[in-house]
């Protein structure tokens, strides 16, 4: 029987041991496999905010990776998985003549938001620098931190992505890859404005069901001026598309998702899907990247949250007549100014708002340097339809205001 003990025993102390081996090859070879995940080549710049000091640093990727394993694809970047006491992060794409609408938007967030934000900042090589110079005559303000990134598209493909609607544009298709480590992220255009906290957008990602991944604003309210019920050539979803302006996403769902299609019956991940989709309609699609997220939600509805028109307001809601009626009643939360109009005459409500952003100084007082010459300058632009209804534009601002200054009374 002792004999017999000890064979058994021996036995026991050979599978343990040929099993740690075991386990341990299977981790170095999946390490081998995805050597991206430690780091990358590209130097995104970040601005970080200490106790006492404020410094650039460039993050590096790790050394002596094979090349040859590496998959081809935009730029990663890890950060650490975000706690719920953390940052909002928030990204924008800018490419052109964009830095300075660019900064009245970061600026706009700043002015309202509670919580800290974290900017990413993806842009062309020649506006980089004179981001980081702006940005950081903002140090005093410790409310944000901000990291800039190359425009980075799948090395095969990165020419018909570049050239699909407008330079960049499609840029936001690729965030969940870039950005592997970030669980959620607001997306918005250079033309967006902030009208109240960033916060209150945020907190959709609360009401999220189990199924949805992302939050966006129909395209129209009313079918009989909607683009895509009128003239797309391609899948939309629901009565009247929806518009990517504004983007709530929550990027690990995203990751993980598999998305059914009209390509195949077997359900694709998001970098699986995105190149045969845009080989399949890229001669049928108007607005580029919108309109290939348009397709993926007709055909995966049951993920997308939708938002009301005043968290995406734009011309089309007042410049054929009032057609958002909750910004009727609420005001205008996030304002949109698309097709250019901070920047002709064509809309100037639109203008008016946009120009007194930035014109703005956060050492000014809101009230008297923001709100109040503001309201003189819309009731110049009553003589349009989106003047006509230009107390829409102040509602929420007052009331985003006034939060401000009750806030700042009780920190005292």
């Amino acid at each position: 029987m002792r004999r017999l003990a000890r064979v058994v025993l021996l036995c026991l102390g050979c599978g343990l041991c040929s099993l740690l081996y075991t386990f341990s090859q299977l981790a170095l070879s999946l390490e081998q496999e995805a050597p991206w995940r430690r780091g990358d080549s590209a130097f995104p710049v970040r601005r970080q905010l200490g106790d006492d000091d404020t410094r650039l640093e460039a993050v590096a990727g790790s050394v002596g990776r094979d090349e040859r394993q590496r998959p081809s694809g935009p730029e990663r970047y890890d950060f650490p998985r975000p706690q719920l006491s953390e940052r909002m992060h928030l990204a924008v794409v800018a490419c052109g003549e964009r830095l300075e609408e660019t900064v009245t938007m970061l600026k706009s967030a700043l002015i309202f938001s509670i919580r800290s934000l974290q900017f990413h900042i993806f842009a062309e090589e020649s506006l980089q620098s004179d981001f980081r110079e702006i940005l950081d005559n903002l140090a005093h303000n410790e409310n944000f931190n901000y990291t800039l990134y190359p425009i980075s598209f799948p090395t095969e493909n990165a020419g018909e992505w570049k050239k699909l609607f407008k330079p960049c544009a499609s840029q936001r298709l690729f965030l969940p890859l870039i950005l592997s480590n970030v669980d959620s992220l607001l997306y918005v255009d250079t033309d967006i404005l902030f009208l109240r906290p960033v916060d209150d957008i945020w907190s959709f990602l609360k009401k999220f069901n189990s199924t949805q991944i992302a939050a966006m604003a129909p395209e129209h309210e009313e079918p009989r001026i909607g683009w895509y019920n009128r003239f797309a050539r391609h899948p939309y979803y629901g009565k009247t598309g929806i518009n990517s302006g504004v983007m709530l996403m929550n990027m690990t769902r995203i990751r993980r998702k598999y998305f059914k299609n009209d390509m195949t019956s077997v359900r694709l991940h998001w970098e699986e899907i995105l190149m045969p989709l845009l080989k399949k309609y890229k001669l049928n699609i108007t607005w580029g990247d919108q309109d290939l997220l348009n397709i993926m939600f007709f055909h995966n509805p049951e993920s997308l949250f939708v938002f009301p028109c005043q968290w995406n307001y734009r011309p089309d809601h007042c410049i054929y007549g009032s057609n958002c009626k909750e910004a009727e009643k609420e005001g205008i939360f996030i304002l949109h100014g698309n097709r250019g109009v901070y920047h002709d005459d064509k809309q100037p409500t639109f203008r008016a708002v946009y120009y007194a952003i930035k014109n703005y100084s956060f050492e000014d007082d809101l009230l008297h340097a923001l709100l109040l010459p503001l309201e003189e300058e819309l009731q110049k632009t009553q003589h349009t339809y989106c003047g006509r209804i230009y107390k829409v534009f102040l509602k929420q601002l007052t009331k985003s205001i006034r939060d401000l200054s009750n806030r700042r009374t009780k920190e005292r």
